[in-house]
């Protein structure tokens, strides 16, 4: 029996169609990968499987009595506890038992004996009294008692809390688990970790990726979000992309076979209709053509074809940013005085665990963030670009078309349209509002505004947040090629290690 049935699933924004009359199993034990472009309808087939989202035809049915969780960095959470009594209520029933046992015990009585027993086994089965090792094995995997154990949920940035959600989540072990991007707030060691912990995972999990060695690891089996279809493949994810490729020969020739077909009988109706002697036939081929259930034509995804400006003058000095003494932190130093170097045209990145002061550094070196204390100096005619990993907009009802205009004046309205085609935008999505948008969708936003500043120092916040592999590819070629400062932070070390200088690793 399937865990969950899906049968002739259509959703539409507008328009544009993500996916009509989709239909698919899924069967106890699979670990499924959802993939596809940018603006596929990844996150939205993810939301329609738990109700978030209402499709607009379709059936979805779980098998019955299913405990289903859902990573989401929005969901509301008690900001006054600590991170482990937030992690604790995982085990809420289990607390709730041993709060029966010990009213009992308060109350003895021989008719209660039985029932202490049952509660006392119900306990240890469920391995209650070794739930603080439990707890704290998972959270050190995560890298979250990095960030303090009995920390508030308060003091917690949003990449800190969605990774405290998703350790509850591993601990209650849900029937089905549901994950959009989960490796976007964590660094190469806890994705390690956690990529060995679904693996082992024995229920369901439906993952949303654009990390395609997590993907490899962690699924066993892949639906694929193409040409209006949701189409799905067993085995490893390598096998997938293997398979895909023949799939989509198959496909764009069975395609031009039914275009062929159509096009025969949609000439002879022409031609015949108006005969009296053949207007009989004409009819009969009329309706032939309206059996047909047509494909959607393949529409391939144009690649990204972008190109990083660099700014004419250069930096002269050898050393493009002096760091001496520099405390980084809000109240309290997130870490030890901090001294550096990077010289003239140096590319580095800056790995450490998701929490430690990496973007806090990068929001202190571009004046966002007050230094505690030391100094920093760039050199003379350094002129920085800067590409931030939130997604947050300062007014996000306008279009990518209206924040380019406003960003870049000079531009003309084709030129605007041009480079937002460049970097991925279809001529569509340029006149929608930036929130409606994919998260893929509004990274290729924030990726037309940096290749249009002119600059010799790029500053890149986990840049490979939400984009698919094409935009990915063409974003590192041009980070080789580019001829001016790079401090790049990234959880991606395929991504980084061979286009950069040296490794800045914070402890």
């Amino acid at each position: 029996m399937a865990v969950l049935e899906v049968t002739n699933l259509t959703h539409c924004f507008g328009e544009k169609i993500l996916y009509k009359k989709a239909n698919f199993e899924i069967f106890k034990g699979e670990k499924v990968g959802i993939v596809g472009q940018n603006g596929t309808g990844k996150t939205t087939l993810l939301k329609s499987l738990i109700g978030k989202v209402i499709p607009d035809s379709g059936n979805i049915q779980w098998q019955k009595n299913l405990k289903i969780s859902y990573l989401d960095q929005y969901s509301e959470i008690n900001q006054n506890l600590t991170i482990f009594e937030y992690l604790k209520t995982a085990f809420k029933d289990l607390f709730e038992i041993e709060n029966k046992l010990n009213k009992i015990y308060e109350n003895l009585t021989d008719t209660n004996t039985v029932k202490i027993s049952n509660y006392q086994n119900l306990l240890l089965n469920n391995g209650f009294y070794e739930l603080e090792n439990i707890i704290l094995k998972v959270a050190n995997g995560l890298g979250i008692t990095a960030i303090g154990i009995e920390n508030s949920l308060k003091n917690l940035s949003g990449g800190q809390r969605t990774k405290v959600i998703l350790a509850k989540f591993l601990l209650e072990k849900p029937n089905v688990l549901l994950l959009d991007e989960p490796t976007n707030f964590l660094d190469i060691k806890h994705i390690d970790w956690l990529t060995k912990y679904l693996k082992n995972f024995k229920n369901n999990i439906f993952l949303i990726s654009h990390d395609f060695d997590f993907l490899d690891k962690a699924t066993n089996c892949t639906l694929n979000i193409e040409f209006q279809k949701i189409t799905k493949y067993t085995g490893s994810f390598t096998k997938f992309l293997k398979t895909k490729n023949l799939y989509l020969e198959s496909y764009i020739n069975e395609y031009k076979l039914q275009q062929k077909e159509i096009k025969k009988h949609e000439n002879y109706i022409v031609r015949n209709k108006a005969r009296a002697s053949t207007a009989q036939q004409a009819q009969s081929r009329i309706k032939t053509l309206e059996k047909i259930e047509r494909l959607t034509a393949p529409k391939i995804t144009q690649k990204p074809q972008f190109k990083l400006i660099s700014l004419f003058s250069k930096i002269n000095s050898q050393k493009a940013l002096e760091i001496h003494d520099l405390e980084i932190g809000y109240e309290k130093p997130l870490l030890p005085k901090i001294n550096l170097n990077i010289k003239s045209c140096e590319k580095i990145a800056i790995i450490g665990f998701n929490g430690i002061g990496k973007s806090t550094l990068i929001k202190t070196l571009i004046k966002e963030k007050p230094a505690i204390s030391g100094w920093f100096q760039f050199s003379d005619h350094v002129k920085i670009n800067y590409f931030e990993q939130s997604l947050n907009w300062p007014q996000s009802n306008l279009t990518p078309l209206e924040i380019i205009s406003e960003k870049f004046p000079k531009l003309s309205q084709q030129q605007i349209r041009k480079t937002l085609a460049q970097c991925g935008i279809s001529a569509k999505n340029a006149m929608q509002s930036v929130i409606t948008l994919s998260g893929g969708e509004q990274s290729k936003v924030k990726l037309c505004i940096l290749v249009n500043t002119k600059s010799n120092f790029l500053i890149l916040d986990e840049p490979t947040n939400h984009l698919d592999a094409d935009a990915k590819t063409i974003l590192k070629e041009q980070l080789k090629n580019w001829q001016g400062n790079l401090i790049l932070i990234s959880h991606e070390k395929k991504f980084y290690e061979d286009l950069i200088d040296d490794i800045i690793k914070l402890k």
